[in-house]
């Protein structure tokens, strides 16, 4: 283990404060234990690779082979064996944090629990910079009674809506609420965005909202407030909000234009895209915003599949080199732009390439999705465990407080800063 460098809290501060001060540094942090003890406790902006996983993930996490990369530990000599392999790999400048994220902890540094916790914590400032309203479980299941013009929109996942659903409810991921919901409306009509927590229900209220949408609200605590309120969830599910038609399409490319020029989102064509990807001296994220079928169904060579609700709810797994570029597709431009918008205020360098590339674009269909599904296999799930009412109910509480407590922590981070548009 003497070949591998080591590098001190108080260097690792300063190479974050080099990323907020935007001065072209770059830094991939990795977090080198399992899953369950870096939910723990950990950076806030690490992301996590077991030693397991180094070889299936990392040529897309930390797609150039020269990126400063820092990786710690709870003592148990895992970073070291994670860096090792790294060098054999071809990774060129490694180095293992001495004393891991005690030293961390010991020099004044935060250490944060649970996943994905930069885009949490993200959410959580949205709510409370832009006021964003919610609704909750009890007032939307009185306005169901009475039949309020109203439509529920669920910004997970169609397997996660599958698995469980507000009633009347219908899928609709978060990159797609823009595009899809103009023709579910009309002026009197109010939208209710739901997900299982907060974050993708705060999230996608507050994209429609920026959009133009009045009449939006985010479920409070989602689906577990829901069960938690004392009401059943529906099972098995399938509703889709449907593709737009023209007028609705016209609609939400004029709201994405709106966000894009109030929040600075730049487009790239394809030739300034491939000479970003081929550069040494900076990482760029090529990341297919569609559906996962429209991904499946053909893609650019390159690109990673990333839905966009899930990439701004997962930003530490997808997007693990700050101070990178990221270049977002999909076919209309819309719900990249969107994406993006919430990419550049979390401190991102985000652009959206040039709608019209799918029409002579050579397509590939290979898996190239590999990361994400990955990274799902190994996520812990969201406390719910439907065979002990007890213990879920119990877990969802201490889960939503968790979440509702995050900005006490940044409050006192230093190293964080979010600029909202």
């Amino acid at each position: 283990m003497a070949d591998v460098r080591t590098i001190s809290a108080a260097e690792l501060t300063e190479l974050h404060r080099g990323l907020l001060r935007g001065d072209g540094t770059e830094l991939a942090l990795m977090d080198a234990r399992e899953p369950t003890e870096f939910t723990r406790r950990h950076l806030l902006y690490a992301a996590n690779l077991p030693l397991s996983h180094v070889g299936l993930e990392v040529a897309a996490r930390i797609p150039r082979l020269d990126t400063p990369v820092v990786i710690c530990d709870g003592g148990g000599g895992e970073a070291a064996a994670v860096a090792l392999e790294l060098t054999v790999l071809g990774y060129t400048d490694t180095a293992v944090l001495d004393g891991g994220i005690d030293a961390w902890a010991a020099a004044g540094g935060e250490l944060y629990s649970g996943i994905n916790v930069p885009s949490k914590l993200f959410g959580e400032l949205v709510e409370e910079h832009f006021g964003t309203p919610h609704v909750t479980a009890a007032e939307l299941a009185g306005w169901l009674v009475d039949g309020r013009d109203l439509v529920v929109l669920d910004s997970r996942t169609r397997r996660e809506f599958n698995r469980m659903s507000i009633p009347t409810g219908r899928s609709c991921p978060g990159g797609e609420l823009v595009r899809r919901v103009h023709d579910l409306i009309d002026d009197g009509t109010t939208v209710v965005v739901n997900c299982a927590g907060r974050t993708r229900s705060i999230l996608g209220a507050q994209s429609l909202r920026s959009a133009g949408l009045d009449r939006v609200v985010a479920l409070k605590d989602g689906t577990m407030g829901w069960e938690l309120a004392g009401l059943k969830l529906e099972h098995g599910r399938d509703e889709l909000a449907p593709e737009p038609s023209a007028a609705g399409r016209a609609h939400a490319e004029a709201a994405a234009q709106t966000v894009a020029e109030r929040c600075g989102v730049r487009t790239v064509d394809r030739d300034e895209l491939d000479d970003w990807l081929a550069e040494g001296g900076r990482t760029t994220y090529f990341m297919d915003v569609r559906t996962p079928e429209e991904f499946a169904a053909g893609h650019l060579t390159g690109a990673i599949g990333a839905p966009g609700g899930q990439l701004v709810q997962a930003t530490d797994e997808y997007l693990v080199t700050r101070g990178a570029r990221v270049v977002l597709a999909d076919h209309d431009g819309i719900g990249a732009t969107m994406t993006a918008s919430w990419l550049i205020q979390m401190g991102w360098d985000a652009y959206v390439l040039e709608p019209g590339w799918l029409e002579d674009a050579e397509l590939v269909t290979d898996n190239a999705d590999e990361t994400a599904a990955a990274i799902r296999s190994r996520q812990p799930p969201l406390p719910y465990d439907p065979e002990d009412a007890d213990v879920a109910r119990a877990a969802m509480e201490a889960y939503l407080v968790w979440e509702v407590a995050l900005p006490d922590q940044y409050a006192r981070d230093d190293l964080v800063e979010f600029r909202f548009c």
